[in-house]
């Protein structure tokens, strides 16, 4: 049966919950354990699909179809676990679950209340797989004191009560502010954030705390003994100049032996580090540095686009370069040259995104890679945008856009090269869908095989010709276009199964011009990265020294 860490946050929210729950789940790892990581989030929507990324950062997408959490991304990059549709709820999702039962009749005609009934659900949720893993580490997303969140703390609280004692511990992250001004470090903060905890009735058993620097000895002490919890307890979680230290940082400052000394585990297996020692190398001591631009329309956020600069450090990693990411705004190129702006980056990334807004610019910075060689990535819209330009600009159709535009107008503007996806094959049988339908989980989402052209571009990347990837879109490449775009140079190098959706582009009279309609950044691990990203890094590294 999995032992529980339940992961929360006190003083302000952002203080790196997500990041602390995917170092100490590798940190598990690497002593030998098996891990699960989960995110529990207290807002009313159903999950993140329907949100914007300005809200919420970028949507994680598992293999099985699930819109998630971005927290998702750090706990797969860091433990090398893929996220399940289980791994992930809001209260939307609780509640919607709850009503549904209630007009089912499912509780035979009883008052509805939030105890028992939602924090039942939760713990129901909680409890899947609790006897697949060593250590469940469940993250409660939020601060505590919001009043959304009680619905979760009280449910992990009435948790820990059913389980055998032993079973569960609670951590707890805050931030310890430094006043420059006194020279202070202070622990008021952490108290009263602890205090506010224990008063719903939960009391952690470790402290981490965020801080700019080490915590002296005496306020270690000083919030061991306030918060009730032991001085080797007090973890600092320092600011570190890449989330790659985290693991090994959290090590040194003994989160995971204050884990197993919680759980009274003793002796423990001791911890094999050499992984992220290299990890950690090769971001430090790198042979050169590249430019990339991602010419996107979320750039004032890069939370939105959070997967790829990861896949990108990756990439990096890969091939021993330190990659430095510009973000470039679209819509910049829709009244000017996009010549002076992207000139002089060794690479160019098209990332995904829905609505008209910067698309023009989006075909302009496709355009300017293929005729100026610069190696190019389009990744979901990023390759619709690639096809769009070489439609217009080299197979002669003049109109040629994407009916997602023509919804949005109200009116037929173009020639469609890309349409509305309405039907796909998932498994053994059919989805079907309509413009009109709901917004939220109706896309094409999860894994999804794909055959690719032996000989290939993308073929000799992969080093295979069947592979899979994670998608979420709506719109799609239209097939009927494959004969004419193909005479005119613009190679279908990856297609699904059945051979009617169009998967990858590649111009095989470039270096390295990929358009993919799935999203490769999703798998891509510092340890294990995509290999387009690496190979996408290799091509931007050798015009580096071409230059």
């Amino acid at each position: 049966m999995a032992r529980y860490i339940f992961i929360t946050g006190g003083v302000v929210s952002s203080l790196g919950k997500g990041l602390a729950s995917a170092a100490l789940g590798a940190l598990l790892q690497a002593r030998g354990f098996s891990v699960r990581l989960r995110k529990l989030d207290p807002y009313l929507n159903v999950d993140p699909g329907t949100m914007s990324p300005f809200e919420h950062g970028e949507v994680f997408v598992t293999d099985d179809g699930a819109e998630t959490d971005l927290d998702l991304g750090h706990y797969e990059r860091f433990t090398g676990v893929a996220a399940r549709n289980t791994d992930s709820i809001s209260s939307g999702r609780v509640y919607s679950t709850v009503l549904e039962k209630e007009r089912r009749g499912d509780y035979l005609g009883k008052t509805i209340q939030v105890i028992p009934h939602v924090t039942n659900e939760i713990k129901d949720f909680i409890n899947i797989g609790k006897d697949e893993v060593d250590f469940m580490l469940c993250e409660i997303g939020g601060t505590v004191g919001d009043i959304e969140g009680l619905p979760f703390f009280e449910a992990i609280r009435q948790f820990s009560q059913d389980k055998p004692r032993g079973q569960c511990i609670f951590m707890h992250l805050t931030l310890l502010p430094f006043i420059k001004a006194s020279g202070e470090l202070k622990t008021k903060p952490t108290q009263h954030s602890v205090k506010e905890l224990r008063s719903i009735g939960i009391a952690p058993d470790i402290l981490v705390c965020r801080s700019e620097g080490p915590i002296p000895a005496k306020e270690r002490e000083k919030l061991a003994l306030f918060c009730n919890v032991r001085p080797d307890a007090v973890i600092a979680a320092q600011d570190l100049s890449t989330i790659y230290d985290a693991p090994l940082s959290y090590h040194h400052q003994g989160m995971d032996q204050a884990v197993l000394d919680a759980f009274q585990i003793s002796p423990a297996p001791q911890p094999d580090l050499k992984k992220w020692e290299d990890v950690s190398d090769r971001i430090h001591n790198s042979d050169g540095e590249v430019k990339v631009a991602i010419v996107g329309k979320y750039t004032q956020l890069e939370d939105a686009y959070k997967s790829i600069a990861e896949a990108l450090t990756h990439g990096g990693m890969a091939n021993r370069v330190r990659v430095k990411v510009e973000w470039v705004d679209a819509e910049l190129f829709d009244k000017q040259d996009p010549a002076p702006h992207l000139e002089g980056f060794h690479a160019i990334l098209v990332p995904g995104g829905f609505g008209e807004r910067g698309t023009e610019g989006k075909i302009k910075a496709a355009e300017f890679a293929r005729t100026r060689k610069v190696p190019y990535l389009g990744i979901c819209l990023g390759m619709q945008m690639a096809v769009i330009e070489a439609a217009r600009n080299v197979a002669g159709l003049k109109t040629a856009g994407s009916e997602e535009f023509d919804h949005e107008s109200g009116k037929k503007r173009f020639e469609p090269v890309v349409y509305h996806l309405k039907e796909w094959v998932q498994g053994n049988h059919k989805i079907e869908r309509k413009v009109g339908d709901a917004k939220g989980g109706t896309m094409r989402l999860g894994a999804y095989d794909a055959q690719l052209l032996e000989g290939s571009h993308v073929a000799g990347i992969y080093g295979k010709v069947s592979i899979d990837e994670r998608h979420r879109h709506r719109y799609e490449v239209d097939i009927k276009y494959r004969e004419q775009l193909e005479k005119a140079g613009l190679c279908f190098s990856g297609m699904s199964p059945d051979g009617r959706l169009p998967e990858i582009v590649e111009w095989s009279n470039h270096p390295w011009f990929i358009g993919v309609q799935f999203h490769p950044e999703l798998k891509s691990k510092p340890f294990a990265p995509h290999p387009l990203f690496e190979d996408f890094i290799r091509a931007a590294t050798q015009a580096s020294r071409l230059v």
